[in-house]
This record gives structure tokens, C-alpha cells and sequence, in this order.
């Protein structure tokens, strides 16, 4: 690997703290990037400061011929931009070449939700298993408590231990991305599914030869349930209801920004629930919304 780009790489793991999934993919792109260097400018004879926005622009038309997506290619073009930017603070790169570089124009995914009524059937069909008292059944009515009640992402709920809530503030302490730490209201609900929930855990952790104590959430041999099995048991409900089917477990976050905004929240209020740095990334959700309102607007007014 290029000597700048590893360097680079451990700013993001140690100095960013950014997730090991995430530091990969800012490798794999800047691998590929040097891979067409090497094409384009013969035999590996260029340097970073050498590189021009001709470059990196034939560099996108080199994506495009691999049959890359646009979506893809503007996430190879913003990791272009921060390892520049890393470059210029080290003055290594003088002029930057990514400054003048046009982003490749993206169709805006609003994301998928599902409604309150679906949610509605989602709950209904975990209490019912929930009232079964099994590890299973109690646990993963939590988990979906936690991803819509508190509007975690998949990886903030995989990593909770039990020491992180505290049911009489109803409160978690959540590590999000970046490693930053934030206090995240939970529901009644989740309080209540919580506390029928951990006399089964102990029960598990008691006959377990080798428990881990400390998560939240367990599999049937006492280690921490893993994300896949998280997924694969969101999935499931998700696809039961009505018209569930397709969506992903970052849904349940989708849908708690949604609800929110839907029944009149503050925007900034939820941004800080979600844990955003920007506000522009929470105001997706506002276009669900007026989406959701125009679609209606469409099929039911009679001059539309």
C-alpha cells in the first residue's frame, strides 16, 4: 500500500476513530485509485502532488466504464476529497486537486419506513411472542423497542451492555459514530420489556460456560447476539407486516425519525436524538414527509 494512503488510514482509525467498516472503504477506493495512477500515468511515475483534476476526472470516466453507479463513484470521489484534504493540512499537496472536482450528480433515496400502522402490527406480534416468557421472545421485543423506541442504528444496539441504561431516568448511554457518546431517552414500553427481559438473561448467564456478562443482548450460548442475527430477527417482523416486506432494520430508525417529525417534533430535537453531526442529513426526513403528502394529494384529490 502507498505509504501516504496507510498513514492516512491510521489517521482514521486512531486520530478519527472512525469504524474498522468504514476505514476499509475509504482504502478500498484510494487502492483503486492508485491502481489507475498507475495506468493512466505508465508504470507507477507519479507522486500526490503530481496528480491534476484531469486526472481524477478521467479517474471517474474509468469508474463509469467498470459500470460503477454514480452513488458509488461520488463515495470514491468524497474519500478523493478528505485524503486531499488530510495531504494540504500536512502540506504535502499545493494546489489540492479535488477542489475544482465535480461530485457526480446523485437522485436523492429518500428511505424507507414503514408506516404506523405496520409498526403497529410489528409490536403487536412481539408482545404476543413475548408473552411466551422465553429468552427469544423477551429479547427481541427489546431490541425492537430500542431501534424505534430510541432510534439507534443497528451497530449502536449491538454494542449496548446492561450497565449502559438506567430505567429509572429511562435513559441509555449510546456510543455512536465517532465513538462519541450520547444519552438517549427509551420508552415506557422498552422499560417494561426490559425488566421481563433480564430474569431470563440471568437464567441464561447461569448455566453459560462461558457468558459474556456485560451485553445486553445475548444468543442462546450467553455471547452477544451479533448484528447479523439482529438483522435476520428485524427482518422477519418486518416482513409480516403488511407491507413490511424489503425493508431493512435501519428502517426502525427511519420510521422513528419519521413518526416524529410527522406528529410535530422539533428537527433539531430529533437530530440530536438521532445522533447526527449535521442538520442537513436529519432534513431527509422532511422529504419523506412531503413526499408522502404529495402521493396522497395525487391519488386522492379529483383534479390532481
Amino acid at each position: 500500500m502507498d505509504a501516504d494512503v496507510a498513514r492516512f488510514l491510521r489517521h482514521l482509525e486512531h486520530e478519527r476513530r472512525l469504524s474498522p467498516r468504514t476505514v476499509v472503504s475509504y482504502g478500498k477506493d484510494l487502492r483503486d485509485l492508485c491502481q489507475f495512477l498507475d495506468e493512466h500515468r505508465g508504470g507507477g511515475e507519479w507522486r500526490w502532488h503530481s496528480v491534476e483534476r484531469l486526472d481524477l476526472r478521467s479517474f471517474m470516466g474509468w469508474c463509469g466504464r467498470r459500470k460503477l453507479g454514480r452513488r458509488t463513484i461520488a463515495r470514491k470521489v468524497s474519500a478523493i476529497r478528505t485524503f486531499y484534504g488530510f495531504l494540504d493540512l500536512e502540506d504535502r499537496v499545493s494546489p489540492d486537486p479535488t477542489r475544482a472536482l465535480r461530485t457526480p450528480k446523485i437522485e436523492k433515496r429518500l428511505p424507507g419506513h414503514a408506516s404506523v400502522g405496520d409498526i403497529g402490527i410489528v409490536f403487536a406480534r412481539a408482545e404476543s411472542r413475548a408473552a411466551e416468557n422465553t429468552l427469544r421472545g423477551t429479547r427481541d421485543l427489546v431490541i425492537l423497542e430500542i431501534l424505534y423506541g430510541s432510534g439507534l442504528r443497528l451497530a449502536e444496539a449491538h454494542g449496548l451492555d446492561l450497565d449502559d441504561f438506567d430505567l429509572v431516568r429511562r435513559q441509555v448511554k449510546v456510543l455512536g459514530k465517532g465513538e462519541k457518546e450520547r444519552l438517549v431517552p427509551i420508552t415506557g414500553s422498552a422499560c417494561v420489556a426490559l425488566r421481563r427481559y433480564l430474569p431470563r438473561r440471568l437464567e441464561l448467564l447461569a448455566r453459560s460456560r462461558a457468558p459474556d456478562a456485560s451485553a445486553l443482548f445475548l444468543n442462546r450460548s450467553g455471547r452477544r447476539l451479533s448484528r447479523r442475527s439482529i438483522q435476520t430477527l428485524v427482518r422477519g417482523f418486518l416482513n409480516d407486516a403488511a407491507t413490511g416486506e424489503g425493508l431493512s432494520t435501519h428502517a426502525l430508525r427511519h420510521s422513528f425519525a419519521t413518526h416524529l417529525l410527522d406528529a410535530g417534533a422539533d428537527l433539531m430535537a430529533v437530530k440530536e436524538l438521532l445522533g447526527h453531526v449535521s442538520l442537513s442529513t436529519t432534513q431527509v426526513y422532511t422529504h419523506t414527509s412531503k413526499e408522502r403528502l404529495r402521493r396522497v394529494y395525487r391519488s386522492a384529490h379529483p383534479r390532481s
